[in-house]
């Protein structure tokens, strides 16, 4: 296949693909997995093709035209499978210890299908079934076959979820709840046992009344105000000193790859000569995320990888849009990361935004979606919550910037947020 990128900025009259990905956390809050995400787009809004010709689009992308690495970072990518692709030769082409084979809701279970399954499985391959809705009848063939059973919180009511649940423990499979957007449905399912988790629920804020700063969070606000405000380094070194959790933590992400230093750091004074002030106030804006990880999460948690990666987005994204000035890039890497702000600290994002010394420009961007950061800030959104249907009305909004910059774009921002958890040596 011909590789989907090719001059950054350069426009497509076909219709235009976009490759996203979703997160897949465990019971703790860790990353486990990705489902990879298939987006159609166009300046007419182009229809969404047939199953296996998005599943090869999305394979392309990530094994042809793209590193796997780079996608996926060290976890296993879910990828949607018909009946088509699943018989054909194309599963060939994938890494056995890289991927979940995901079958859709349209594969109808038949002899054949059965020993395809068998056959893959025996070669190390593992399977998922997408969009289990309580149909046992249906499957009940498949389901001693597959590894994780995807069961769809939108389509099964709460009050026949403990029932289901209870159904399908008989297989002894991995369950994963998916289409979960509020913490309540994660709570229920967390309740019931369910290993895995699928949706933007941890990257919507719930608002806590009452809930104070912590001491952490205090500090990192005071940093960020000291920097704006061109204080001594006396000043912000004290800071760091009364707070010997947050420099650990700012040592863990300035010796991460992402950085980009290529010397060890290996102490706080040392930290702040190489990095200046312009990339301690970007980490600053990052170790919020890293300290507000729940109790046995790791780092990046998912959170952290989700604002990271917006901000790098906007940050690409904006000279196209806006020119090639440091000060615009800049503004529009703290305009992506702080619209997570609000899910990051509990409280609403008005409040958290108020008391951080940022331009009008980013909090009007974040709040009001105005200007050419709420448009990039829309656009990276949708392609998070698999929203294909307005990609082409937020990608109009934003003269030049075309699908080939986008996927460049998002790429790179990907990579970029997964490498804040790979140490330099």
């Amino acid at each position: 296949m011909n590789s989907p990128l090719k001059k950054p900025n350069e426009p497509s009259t076909q219709t235009e693909v976009f490759l996203g990905r979703q997160p897949i956390i465990d019971r703790v809050g860790n990353l486990e997995a990705y489902e990879m995400l298939f987006r159609c787009g166009g300046p007419h809004g182009a229809a969404m093709p047939e199953a296996s010709i998005a599943t090869a689009t999305v394979i392309n992308r990530v094994f042809a035209d793209f590193d796997v690495e780079q996608v996926l970072g060290q976890h296993r990518g879910f990828i949607n499978f018909d009946t088509e692709l699943l018989m054909g030769d194309i599963v060939n082409f994938l890494p056995q210890d890289r991927v979940v084979i995901e079958l859709l809701e349209t594969v109808k279970v038949t002899p054949a299908v059965l020993e395809r399954v068998s056959e893959l499985r025996r070669r190390g391959f593992m399977f998922a079934l997408d969009d289990y809705a309580g149909t046992e009848a249906v499957y009940a063939e498949l389901l001693p076959n597959v590894d994780i059973i995807k069961v769809d919180t939108a389509l099964v009511r709460p009050q026949d979820l403990p029932a289901v649940t209870a159904r399908l423990r008989r297989y002894g499979k991995k369950l994963l709840a998916e289409k979960v957007e509020t913490r309540e449905a994660v709570d229920r399912c967390m309740a019931l046992g369910y290993e895995l988790f699928q949706g933007y629920y941890f990257a919507k804020p719930v608002v806590i009344a009452g809930r104070r700063i912590s001491p952490s969070e205090q500090a990192i606000l005071r940093l960020t105000g000291l920097i704006a405000a061109d204080a001594d380094t006396g000043a912000i070194e004290a800071v760091f000193r009364d707070n010997p959790e947050l420099s650990v933590s700012l040592l863990r992400i300035v010796n991460s790859a992402a950085v980009g230093v290529t010397q060890r750091i290996a102490s706080l004074r040392h930290a702040l000569m190489v990095i200046g002030r312009g990339q301690l106030n970007r980490w600053l804006q990052i170790l919020m995320f890293a300290m507000g990880a729940s109790p046995g999460q790791n780092f990046p948690n998912p959170l952290t990888v989700l604002a990271a990666t917006r901000g790098k987005f906007l940050e690409l994204t904006m000279p196209v849009c806006a020119g090639t000035s440091a000060e615009a890039s800049d503004r529009a890497f703290m305009t992506g990361l702080m619209s997570l702000a609000g899910a990051l600290m509990g409280r609403p994002p008005a409040e958290i935004l108020g008391s951080l010394p940022l331009l009008d420009e980013i909090k009007a961007g974040i709040l009001q979606r105005s200007g050419v950061l709420g448009a990039l800030l829309n656009l990276v959104e949708a392609l998070e919550a698999d929203e294909a249907g307005t990609l082409s009305h937020h990608l109009h909004g934003l003269p030049g910037l075309h699908a080939h910059a986008v996927n460049a774009s998002y790429l790179e921002a990907m990579t970029w947020a997964d490498s804040l958890g790979i140490e330099t040596r």
